[in-house]
């Protein structure tokens, strides 16, 4: 540890939750949202099997009612309040953070409303200083501004990106002179696969298995 100003920015989904406990969370409330407004029933074991098997869950619930607009579905998915948790650990290694005076930011890219609702159901929001969701800041990653935002804010600091996406969460910070950290699906989980052949600068500097082991 020491006393240089420092920038941590983490991406979101699936690294500082699981976004497959957002997918369950919409799951299990679409089964109840169905049941209520038409009168149909759905298990949420079916859905899940559903997604698992790489079907289309959707496309199953409208040939069960053919009432059911996917709109309908598409709005339960993305706007429900979801019940979703961080680990202690990450909490606490946050709170670290904060502790040594160090700037936090989160890239996320998504709908306000979907990536606010995931951040007020972590309750995270009071341990991040700066949240750039792209539907509100205006472009995804990799896009430059995304990372220069926080060098414009924080000129002469340390910067660190710390995320799980190969496809485009490191490739603009590490051009940038960034720190980069990349946290292991080791549990095989995520949305998107870390299983897939990129280039050497869309990979991170260092991965972990575990946020909490990154060195401060």
């Amino acid at each position: 540890m020491d006393t240089l100003n420092k920038v941590f920015v983490f991406d979101l989904d699936d690294t500082l939750y699981k976004e497959i406990d957002y997918l369950k969370s919409a799951y299990k409330t679409i089964v109840k949202t169905v049941k209520i407004d038409f009168d149909t029933n759905l298990s949420f074991s079916k859905l899940y099997t559903k997604y698992s098997n790489q079907e289309n869950v959707f496309e199953y619930i409208i040939s069960v009612n053919k009432d059911i607009p996917l709109d309908y579905l598409l709005n339960i998915y993305r706007f429900h309040f979801p019940d979703i948790n961080i680990s202690n650990s990450i909490f606490n290694f946050l709170g670290k953070l904060k502790q040594c005076n160090y700037k936090i930011g989160v890239i996320t890219d998504g709908r306000s409303i979907t990536q606010r609702n995931k951040l007020k159901a972590l309750g995270i929001e009071n341990l991040v200083d700066e949240i750039l969701i792209s539907e509100e800041f205006g472009s995804e990653k990799p896009n430059d501004n995304n990372y220069l935002f926080f060098q414009n804010k924080y000129p002469a600091y340390k910067y660190f990106y710390i995320g799980d996406n190969v496809r485009k969460d490191f490739v603009t910070p590490n051009k940038l002179g960034w720190n980069t950290i990349g946290v292991k699906d080791i549990d095989n989980v995520n949305i998107h696969t870390q299983k897939i052949d990129v280039k050497d600068v869309f990979l991170p500097n260092i991965w972990v298995e575990k946020i909490t082991e990154i060195n401060y």
